[in-house]
């Protein structure tokens, strides 16, 4: 079987993003995995990979640690770059360095995040996972201020997620994914005296996802839930906001946990970092992140085959 093509835009040009994707590239596991397409600037030395150049920034709107507004137009574009390749076919999946969110804001144009681009530019409802090799977890809302959460969620909008969920593991875990929800109030509401959210919405839309035949769970206080994560008797959770969730995968294995989006017509992961500013340019970025983004985009372009 053929490797697949993963095209890899390279993120914010004053971060860390090109120098792990040209490091996590000459891994061996990482060459004979996939073949790389990369979304970058023209000053980057890409050696034997294949480069489509879409940016020539000069030298000051690329110095490590110094965004400039060049910079941030330009790491949203090789985003966009990317995805116009998926489109026509011309990679296989996509896996995306880290870009700054603050510094594309900064440059005029509103920016909550790869995920929230991805699912606009396809036009379908798309979840966030979390996916590590101990734990992983979904997420019912992704960049909300967290008093905006419990209005965003809702029975339908959750079982819908929750068949989506369903869809996206079920190939790479090889069967119907164990699928754990979480609370939204401490202590899943303790019966109603802490919130009332997990027995109007959250536990009406198990029922359903069970009725429809998945194998869902909970819900559960989340504190207790993944205090077993070393065990975890699930496939997944779904937990109801951001740091509900991304606290515990990245404290239990942070270097080979994987930003992963369900929903997309082509796979798409990005490492679980950011643009790390402070270290760029100084050869200390670690590429294992990097690395294992890489290594689950071609495993999710291998399980569609």
């Amino acid at each position: 079987m053929s490797r697949p093509r993963i095209g890899v835009s390279l993120g914010d040009p004053s971060g860390i993003g090109v120098e792990v994707t040209l490091a996590a590239l000459e891994q061996p596991k990482v060459k004979r995995a996939l073949t790389p397409v990369l979304f970058g600037d023209a000053s980057v030395r890409a050696g034997t990979y294949e480069l489509r150049v879409v940016s020539q920034l000069p030298a000051n709107d690329r110095k490590p640690g110094k965004p400039t507004r060049a910079g941030g137009l330009a790491q949203l574009a090789y985003v966009h770059a990317a995805i116009a390749a998926a489109k026509l076919g011309e990679i296989d999946g996509l896996c995306t360095a880290p870009v700054s969110k603050e510094a594309i804001t900064k440059a005029g144009v509103p920016f909550a995040g790869h995920t929230e681009v991805l699912a606009a530019a396809f036009g379908v409802e798309v979840m966030m996972l979390m996916k590590g090799p101990l734990l992983s977890v979904a997420l019912a809302t992704n960049h909300l201020p967290l008093r905006a959460v419990p209005d965003a969620l809702s029975t339908p909008k959750l079982v819908a997620q929750l068949e989506l969920l369903d869809r996206g593991l079920r190939a790479r875990v090889g069967h119907r994914p164990r699928i754990a929800v979480c609370g939204l109030n401490p202590h899943a509401g303790d019966g109603g005296v802490l919130g009332s959210e997990e027995a109007r919405i959250i536990a009406p839309a198990i029922r359903k996802a069970k009725a429809l035949g998945l194998d869902v769970s909970g819900p559960f206080a989340a504190d207790g839930l993944f205090a077993s994560a070393r065990k975890f008797p699930y496939d997944v959770a779904l937990a109801m906001f951001h740091d509900q969730g991304l606290v515990a995968t990245k404290t239990l294995d942070f270097e080979r946990t994987v930003n992963v989006t369900l929903g997309l017509p082509v796979p798409r992961t990005s490492p679980d970092h950011g643009v790390a500013y402070d270290i760029a340019g100084k050869g200390r970025a670690d590429p294992t992140p990097m690395v294992s983004a890489l290594l689950e985009a071609a495993a999710m372009c291998q399980a569609r085959r």
